[in-house]
């Protein structure tokens, strides 16, 4: 299924995605998060893995960040598991390390329907701009889970924290684009199921 959209609306979030997964049903992404950094990451996959998204979200962020971010994460991971259905006829597994200048980033993705998320990233400050660096973890841990698929993602080495952040989301951006890629095997298993 190429095109999906999803919702999600609890009290403190409003959520609306629509996930292009084939990049051919919508004319551009349009991000819209209130959230200034998630936009431009979210912007940063969406261009590198060919992946058209349009994303509107309001949430409490006169609180924090944490419930827009953790939820857009949700919503996106969901949306992402419907577009890939039975995962028939793709390559499921995605590696990509990718650099920003000083920094160098890993992402392995594994599509079998087994969620699971491993993280090991050190950012040298806190915050970027208002937005806390905690909250990547969070985002990617909400899309793994959600989305039903293994995820690793692993920072080598790094100075500036929106480097490492912007390595980890083209990372991130290049190895779900290998792992959707089209395969002539109808299920990339020994089990005959994911």
């Amino acid at each position: 299924m190429d095109l999906v959209s999803r919702k999600r609306s609890t009290l403190e979030t409003e959520i609306n995605i629509k996930l292009d997964l084939s990049g051919k049903n919508l004319e551009k992404s349009i991000i819209d998060t209130g959230i200034g950094f998630l936009d431009h990451m979210l912007e940063l996959f969406s261009f590198h893995s060919g992946i058209k998204l349009q994303i509107k979200a309001k949430g409490d962020l006169k609180i924090d960040l944490h419930h827009t971010v953790e939820d857009i994460g949700i919503t996106l991971g969901e949306a992402l598991d419907e577009a890939l259905s039975d995962r028939k006829g793709i390559a499921r597994y995605g590696e990509a390390t990718i650099p920003m200048e000083e920094a160098l980033s890993q992402v392995v993705i594994d599509l079998a329907k087994r969620p699971y998320f491993y993280y090991e990233v050190n950012f040298p400050t806190e915050k970027i701009g208002n937005f806390d660096t905690e909250l990547l973890e969070e985002f990617l841990r909400a899309l793994a889970i959600n989305g039903k698929f293994t995820l690793h993602v692993r920072n080598f080495y790094g100075k500036n924290t929106h480097h490492i952040a912007e390595s980890i989301f083209k990372a991130l951006a290049y190895a779900l684009k290998k792992a959707i890629k089209p395969i002539e095997v109808d299920i990339l298993s020994t089990k005959g199921t994911l």
